[in-house]
């Protein structure tokens, strides 16, 4: 029997990417995930994506959540929280352990676990240590799931300042003085540690950056200008982690590049100059987030230091192994030289910041932005590449 004049099925429109926004987390930088994860869910593609957001509270339950960008914003000063959109004080969200399953299953006590789907991508919107540090990177890839950003190795290497520091100096990255203080040394003999920092300031003189060695957003960072305040910097950094790190002041203009991946590699955006703040001694969270400092984009620089910075932002990106997407931050010396202070695997991501700032002027606007890391994501596979 003929099926040519039969009615034809509908075919039906192939499913789009799902993209889990996962943000929050259990560091210090919780709040700032959260604003910078409503700031990607008010940008991406419905359109093109479907799109699950999911908080990671500051005890590490993994919750669903609102997908209200509105609400996460910073109000009065306030940080809002994953606790404040989570639809439940007691459900959580679990991620598949096979990497031939990618749906991803909701429970609560006392109710039958509910299928939310497959997902095909996570957009990991999370900052600082256990999420921005290879963890969550680690447990994706167990799970098979593609993800924004770099692998296990390169994300471990831009949350510690110190190895971070190690690799460029291996790879011929000028990197300014720096000292590393470990807990054991404390434990062992604090008088001989806090010692270790006192000669490193005879060598380099005052004043200097005691920071945590495995935080960002400018946390638990304090210029010390001289012996006295030394003792309280030491127990601020340690409260964000228990090894630090103390880094000589640098005279010259604080410059940063922006790195993300297009289809036929990394490329650089203009820079950026953060200038002196008045308000503030440094470039810390409150003048970064509070009170919206603005840095100038591109920077003024001449043509010959826009091209060298731009190259060494890449290269610092290809030294770390880096994928997805980078922030590299530098000194300009007063003698003309580049130095480069860190990298950030995951930088700030709200419309106002500068990693978006810079390729907003470079020609790649917000949406795109967006719309690039996740297409790099799912180019790739998980595992070894």
């Amino acid at each position: 029997m003929s099926t040519e004049n039969l009615p034809q099925s509908p075919e039906q429109p192939p499913r789009k990417p799902r993209v889990a926004v996962v943000f929050g987390g259990r560091s210090s930088e919780h709040g700032i995930s959260v604003v910078t994860a409503g700031a990607v869910l008010s940008a991406i593609d419905r359109t093109k994506y479907d799109v699950l957001p999911i908080g990671i509270t500051q005890d590490g339950r993994w919750a669903l959540t609102a997908d209200a960008p509105e609400r996460m914003a910073i109000i009065d000063r306030q940080q809002p929280s994953v606790e404040q959109l989570a639809e439940s004080s007691e459900g959580g969200v679990v991620l598949p352990v096979d990497p031939a399953n990618r749906e991803v299953v909701y429970s609560e006590p006392g109710s039958v676990p509910k299928a939310l789907g497959e997902v095909d991508v996570v957009f990991p919107m999370l900052h600082g240590p256990y999420g921005e540090d290879g963890t969550l990177q680690g447990l994706l890839e167990l799970s098979g799931v593609p993800y924004v950003g770099s692998g296990v190795l390169a994300s471990a290497v831009g949350q510690d300042k110190e190895y971070m520091k190690r690799v460029f100096t291996s790879f011929g990255l000028k990197v300014g003085p720096y000292v590393v203080i470990r807990p054991r040394e404390w434990e062992l003999d604090p008088s001989a540690a806090r010692k270790k920092i006192i000669d490193f300031a005879g060598d380099h003189g005052w004043p200097l950056f005691v920071k945590p060695a495995r935080a960002g957003s400018s946390f638990g960072i304090t210029k010390v200008d001289e012996l006295s305040g030394l003792d309280e910097a030491i127990e601020e950094a340690q409260r964000h982690d228990p090894k630090i790190i103390v880094e000589a002041a640098l005279r010259g203009r604080e410059i940063e590049c922006g790195v993300l991946e297009f289809e036929d590699g990394p490329r650089a955006s203009v820079p950026a100059e953060i200038p002196p703040v008045q308000s503030h001694s440094f470039y810390d969270f409150e003048a970064k987030y509070i009170d919206s400092a603005s840095g100038i984009v591109p920077a003024p620089l001449t043509e010959e230091q826009t091209a060298e910075v731009r190259r060494l932002a890449v290269e610092a990106f290809d030294a770390a192994s880096c994928e997805g997407l980078v922030r590299a931050d530098f000194f300009l010396t007063e003698d003309g030289e580049f130095v480069i202070n860190e990298i950030n695997t995951m930088p700030g991501f709200t419309p106002i910041s500068m990693y978006p700032r810079m390729w907003q002027e470079t020609g790649v606007s917000y949406p795109e932005l967006v719309d690039r890391l996740v297409q790099a994501a799912l180019r790739r596979s998980t595992g070894l590449r």
